[in-house]
């Protein structure tokens, strides 16, 4: 039986009821992941020893071709704090500011 025929065939309550069994008590959202897995919504799926042994930073594969390039820049504690004000990415406006002040019309990029 193929791993597709065995998520379609699968009996959401009755896995769910031996897992929590197995493990000696509930776990909450254990059926709404079941439904999502037979559902084919769910991304792959990690155990414990294989988020363990991932290594910190960015995954192979994930660098573009145009990536940016590391620097160290001294700016005002208060222009900083400005920045970093104004939420999650932060950065990314700081680079289209000074891309949009240093670069003409026809070199900026969305």
């Amino acid at each position: 039986m193929t791993k597709k025929r065995v998520l379609e065939d699968m009996d959401i309550e009755a896995t769910a009821r031996a897992i929590e069994e197995d493990e000696g008590f509930e776990i909450p959202d254990l059926r709404q992941g079941l439904a999502e897995a037979k559902a084919r919504i769910a991304a792959v799926v990690h155990t414990p020893e294989q988020i363990e042994a991932r290594k910190r930073g960015r995954p192979a594969g994930s660098v573009k071709a145009d990536s940016k390039v590391q620097c160290t820049l001294r700016i005002d504690p208060d222009v900083l704090a400005a920045l970093k004000a104004t939420g999650t990415g932060w950065q990314t406006r700081a680079n289209a500011a000074l891309r949009a002040s240093v670069l003409p019309t026809k070199q900026r990029r969305a």
